[in-house]
């Protein structure tokens, strides 16, 4: 036996440890060369490995969630000479049909079984997602299993499992983690009010066949992005952060806004720079890319990062009222309902109305409560009178 330990690399600069998120082989498989063996995931990207030479997997070390530093064994292989079979319906490493496959957890489960690598599975489902059917599909039967299937009967099943353990690993856990972080520490109160936005409605409708001749999307976010920027120049305290180690409050002089965005491995929240110098449509563009980007897992660090405020919506699903938490170390964040018709009052008479209730949550140890509601107010004020935007 020739053994040979493999110890995590320096993946980046400046990375001195990363968690294991997914674990690709398991201990007595042949790997070749070059072959996706673990799925490392560090402060800036989620990273995968490969094996540095063809071998027998014997050990590996690093439970899924547990954090690894650089230079501590991660490995073991025996690079004796056991000839490497070639796996079936294999495409090489560089020619994956995604390298972030979009998947349901029971899709993942069911790849896990099978011994399938979801990357090499073509998807048909919406969005480029990877169904149960198409990882059953890459599959297919074999004569051994047929043959199998028809000589041998089936053992009775097992009783269904009452519960089922999913490590918090990777994403999920930076997510819980920063959570935890921003509710431990931040001061939190939020403002409630509503907004009638039904001149925002016949704005986008009059805009939205102009935008689309520019093959652009114009939802309602580049609306409130807009509007939340126009409202951080006139109270720039909502615009910064508190720096703990220094007490000092520092006031941005940018305008970075986050959009929360849901994926499957939890939410996300990439950023549009620069909202102050950009039109209608740039936002609308960029919000519309980074979101295709970051639910694919494409989105770069950079685009994950950087935000001075922070905007997230439910759509359609955004119910009554819902109190969003600081996307920390920010100050503020705005939450967008859903859009209703109700009853309100233009000129002293009563009249059916587009009316959304907006929740914004705020660090009180920075932000006095007077100074929220007025902040709250001057987005409200844009966006019932949406045209101001197209002044300021």
């Amino acid at each position: 036996m020739a053994r040979w330990e493999f110890n995590l690399p320096e993946i980046g600069e400046g990375v001195t440890e990363g968690e294991v998120v997914r674990w690709l082989v398991t201990a007595g498989d042949q790997v070749r060369e070059d072959q996706p063996i673990v799925e490392i995931m560090t402060d800036k990207a989620t990273v995968t490995l490969a094996a540095p030479r063809a071998g027998t997997v014997l050990e590996t070390h690093g439970k899924v969630g547990q954090v690894i530093r650089v230079h501590s064994l991660l490995v073991v292989f025996d690079l004796g000479g056991v000839p490497l079979l070639e796996p079936a319906r294999s495409i090489p490493h560089d020619h994956y049909f995604n390298e972030h496959p979009l998947a349901t957890p029971a899709t993942r489960k069911t790849a896990r079984d099978l011994g399938i690598d979801l990357r090499n599975v073509p998807p048909t489902g919406p969005q480029g997602r990877v169904t149960r059917a198409d990882v059953e599909a890459f599959l297919g039967p074999t004569k051994e299993t047929q043959a199998t299937t028809a000589l041998v009967p089936l053992p009775p099943s097992a009783p269904p499992a009452l519960e089922e353990r999913i490590p918090l690993a990777g994403l999920r856990r930076r997510i819980a983690t920063k959570m935890a972080r921003s509710t431990q520490t931040a001061a939190h109160f939020t403002f409630v009010e509503e907004c009638d936005v039904t001149a925002l409605k016949a704005l986008r409708e009059r805009l939205k066949p102009i935008a689309e001749s520019q093959g652009v999307k114009l939802s309602f976010l580049p609306f409130f992005v807009k509007a939340c920027v126009a409202a951080l120049k006139k109270h720039p305290m909502l615009n910064s952060m508190l720096d703990e180690e220094t007490q000092e409050i520092v006031l941005k002089r940018c305008y970075h806004v986050g959009i929360a965005t849901a994926t499957d491995a939890g939410l996300m929240v990439p950023v549009v720079r620069d909202c102050d110098h950009k039109s209608l449509l740039a936002i609308a563009i960029d919000i519309d890319r980074l979101a295709i980007s970051t639910r694919a897992g494409k989105a770069r660090p950079e685009e994950l990062s950087g935000s001075t405020f922070t905007i997230t919506s439910l759509g359609a699903m955004g119910g009554l009222l819902a109190t969003p938490i600081l996307n920390f170390p920010e100050v503020a964040i705005l939450g967008i309902h859903r859009i209703k018709p109700r009853a309100v009052v233009r000129d002293g008479q009563i009249v059916i109305g587009d009316v959304m209730l907006l929740s914004l949550s705020f660090d009180h140890r920075v932000v006095d409560g007077h100074i929220g509601a007025a902040f709250a107010y001057e987005v409200i004020a844009y966006l019932e009178e949406p045209d101001r935007l197209m002044l300021d």
